[in-house]
């Protein structure tokens, strides 16, 4: 559609955000670029092969009491009225017929010996163990093992590594690992009204390219945050073409159908836009192209809007990018205190805040998060960047209500909660 034609009919016919968020993974393509790591470096990245243990865990019998290693047969008869006596044993001696060794939890089980007498179930007597129960072979060892068998399949491609996962992998001798690169991310905020510092009436201080590459940082990738293009197409063409070697170009500003929303016209003549306009609210705006196979997203200016539209489209963007999974949103349920309305056919997302209830002796099941109260902060304002710092999450209204009555529990998103 001509620049003219686009700006008078505006967003006349918006995408659904499922239908917007589908076309976008479909043009990203995971990149296949792999480096080796130390464990200590690997927390957070996504493993690139399968992992398999080279080595049991452990890789020796263990006893799994304090107590003392015994030949299992040498205890048969044993009881508390009639205990079997044994003969006491250095630590470091093998187990020979009718010898009790002591041993430690955790330590290795002495040649010979097949079961540990645990400690409450033995009495020394000068040179002698009195032992007090009959035991099976194997009571109280630990097998070869027991934690990891050799060849046992770990992680599969795709997993993010846990600290947990580190401390796993070192216990069966491996101390590197093959991960994917870090998805890398081009950040161009644009606008000719947009400043660092001090601005002038007219002027805003730039604020959207560094909330962008913070999440970006925070959702696994590498954010390289530019400085501010101009509304000249040119220089915005220019722009994109400078990070087409990344995994994922995100411009802010410039997205709408205003004489200076640029960003649509170039990345469609330099590629595709394949969504302009989505049906949700903080955020229609937003549009969505590919240019020579890197996804272009172009945010909206308003910082609201931009953070929002981010998080559905950006998050996805940069997990599939990385072969990383989209974790679902953290939720808390909460009771509405004031009506949440919305427009029928939109996504809506409306900032509240959360506070403890007084809950109802009746209903309460004392279960905090039950009783938390949500209070909007509000419903409009795509621009108030601090409606969005100091609420604690959104709650999400789907595109076939008209909204949420008082009194309502509705979830809560923690979306700042994720990785």
């Amino acid at each position: 559609m001509p620049p003219e034609d686009r700006r008078r009919a505006g967003f006349k016919d918006r995408t659904r955000l499922a239908a917007a968020r589908e076309q976008l993974l479909s043009a990203i393509t995971p990149h296949d670029r792999t480096e080796r790591l130390r464990l200590s470096l690997a927390d957070g990245r996504v493993v690139a092969t399968e992992l398999t243990a080279p080595a049991p865990v452990p890789n020796y019998e263990r006893a799994a009491m304090d107590g003392y290693a015994v030949r299992a047969r040498d205890t048969v008869g044993a009881s508390s009225r009639s205990p079997v006596v044994l003969d006491a044993l250095d630590r470091e001696a093998d187990c020979r017929p009718d010898g009790a060794v002591p041993v430690h939890t955790g330590s290795e089980i002495p040649r010979g010996a097949d079961a540990v007498v645990k400690i409450e179930e033995a009495d020394p007597v000068g040179d002698e163990i009195e032992v007090f129960a009959a035991l099976a072979a194997g009571t109280n060892v630990g097998p070869i093992g027991e934690d990891v068998t050799e060849g046992q399949l770990l992680y599969e491609p795709g997993h993010r590594l846990r600290p947990s996962d580190l401390g796993l992998l070192k216990s069966v001798g491996c101390y590197e690992v093959e991960v994917y690169q870090t998805p890398t991310v081009g950040v161009v905020p644009t606008g000719e009204e947009l400043v660092e510092a001090d601005p002038e009436p007219g002027e805003l201080i730039e604020t959207n390219g560094l909330t962008v590459s913070q999440l970006v940082d925070r959702w696994g990738g590498v954010a390289t945050y530019r400085n501010t293009v101009t509304d000249d197409e040119s220089a915005l063409r220019a722009a994109i073409q400078r990070d087409l070697t990344k995994d994922v170009i995100v411009t802010t500003g410039g997205s709408s159908v205003g004489e200076r929303d640029l960003l649509p016209e170039v990345v469609d003549e330099l590629g595709e836009v394949f969504v302009h306009g989505v049906a949700i609210k903080p955020g229609s705006p937003v549009a969505l192209g590919v240019v020579q196979e890197t996804p272009v997203l172009m945010l909206p200016g308003n910082p609201v809007a931009c953070i929002i539209t981010a998080q559905q489209f950006l998050r996805p963007a940069l997990k599939q990018a990385g072969h990383m999974s989209v974790e679902p949103v953290p939720t808390q349920s909460a009771t509405l205190d004031r009506k949440l309305p919305s427009e029928p056919g939109t996504r809506t997302f409306a900032r509240v805040k959360t506070s403890a209830g007084d809950g109802d002796s009746e209903t309460d099941t004392g279960d905090e998060e039950n009783r938390l109260t949500a209070t909007p902060v509000r419903t409009g304002g795509a621009g108030i960047l601090s409606s969005v710092a100091l609420a604690d999450g959104w709650v999400v209204i789907p595109e076939e209500r008209e909204g949420y009555s008082a009194g309502e529990t509705v979830a809560v998103e923690r979306w700042e909660a994720m990785p």
